[in-house]
């Protein structure tokens, strides 16, 4: 399997099994799901890459985090929370990172593309301000409508959103390429 189709099911599966166990069993099952998907998720990604990617084993830390204490005080409202902060983060991280001429978007992307430095810059802008609007987004689905409803947002809504900003980002790195012939 190529790695980035497989990196894309590491990334996933954790998701469509919290949402099959959240279906059948309800959320605190689907939470305890999703920890222990995300975990083997985590070390399957470490033994066949043999190192651990930033954004995964940060997302596990939290989904350990968050989920512990959704089930520990059988209170959902941690791992609904847990997608905000997690969007908070990378959001911060992004635009905190250009204020320190630091851009953390480039070495996750770098092996995928070659950009300007004006590239990467206005890349990092645009994502950061997709993830704030991503940890808006989610405050209003989860605080204003049921838990299936977010549960189906959060795997298919957001999973479309993140597709369909990285889509609509072609122009710009085609613009900021630094051969335009390629």
């Amino acid at each position: 399997m190529n790695p980035q189709l497989r990196r894309l099911a590491l990334d996933l599966g954790p998701l469509v099994l919290f949402f099959a166990a959240f279906r059948f069993a309800g959320i605190f099952t689907a939470t305890g799901v999703f920890m222990v998907a995300v975990l083997i998720s985590l070390a399957i990604g470490w033994h066949l890459e043999k190192k651990l990617s930033p954004i995964p084993l940060f997302t596990a830390i939290l989904v350990t985090v968050f989920g512990g204490l959704t089930l520990y005080l059988h209170n959902d409202i941690f791992i609904k929370v847990k997608l905000t902060i997690l969007y908070v983060i990378f959001g911060v991280t992004l635009l905190a990172g250009l204020r320190f001429n630091r851009i953390f978007i480039k070495y996750v992307f770098a092996e995928a593309f070659e950009l300007t430095e004006k590239g990467w810059r206005g890349l990092t802008w645009r994502w950061g301000i997709f993830f704030l609007s991503l940890a808006v987004l989610n405050e209003i689905v989860w605080r204003n409508t049921s838990t299936a409803t977010w549960v189906s947002f959060k795997v298919w809504g957001i999973m479309s959103l993140i597709f369909l900003f990285a889509l609509a980002q072609t122009p710009f790195l085609l613009k900021h390429h630094p051969n335009p012939e390629q």
